[in-house]
């Protein structure tokens, strides 16, 4: 978890059934039967030279915040989605999880979105555990899982919010699978977390 991660979660997932899908519709997208010399190749794809750049180079850096950077993607109609990001370290300075939080205006009682990923070697039955300061915990169910890492994708309210941006730090807690009696506690800085959150805000409303 090195590189951050975003709005990428689900496209590999859908790529490949996508392509069992075809495989399965199309019995002849599995021959490896040898065209016949009379054959018409005018159809068939002689290919297109490949950018190199990986697709993580359309995200960048619009800002950073004490320690939260808000990351926006680059496209090419249309407003650019942003949240705000920070890599989430053990005192050691190992990654240990990631969290990235995005801004929601459908005025319901949700305020903001966020994705915690945290390793594969997490014991999910016992859910994620946020706490800001010294106030009450909550905890949150993972979603599923890729060869990236564990997804929690959770929904801040509105005091949620208000809790981020008047406390110093946030604890994020795990319990690893191999080891469920012992848990896992890093630190969410919430040192810049007000201001990013309001450039969030800012380019939102710029949109409507």
């Amino acid at each position: 978890m090195t590189r951050p991660l975003f709005l990428l979660t689900t496209l590999s997932t859908l790529a490949m059934s996508g392509f069992a899908m075809a495989q399965d519709a199309d019995p002849s997208a599995q021959s490896t039967e040898t065209p016949a010399p009379n054959a018409d190749l005018s159809v068939l794809d002689t290919g297109e030279p490949v950018n190199d750049a990986s697709s993580d180079d359309n995200t960048y850096v619009r800002s950073t915040h004490g320690d939260w950077a808000v990351q926006c993607l680059r496209v090419e109609d249309g407003d650019e989605p942003c949240q705000m990001y920070q890599l989430l370290e053990d005192e050691s300075g190992g990654s240990v999880a990631e969290v990235s939080i995005f801004r929601l205006n459908n005025g319901g009682q949700v305020a903001a979105g966020g994705t915690f990923v945290v390793p594969l070697e997490t014991l999910l039955t016992e859910k994620l555990n946020v706490s800001v300061d010294s106030g009450q915990a909550k905890r949150y169910d993972f979603s599923f899982c890729t060869t990236v890492g564990c997804y929690s994708r959770v929904g801040f309210t509105a005091e949620d919010v208000a809790a981020f941006r008047a406390g110093a730090a946030a604890e994020v807690v795990i319990v690893p699978a191999l080891a469920p009696d012992q848990r896992v506690r890093v630190t969410m800085s919430l040192s810049g977390f007000t201001a990013a959150y309001e450039e969030l805000s800012a380019l939102e409303n710029q949109r409507q």
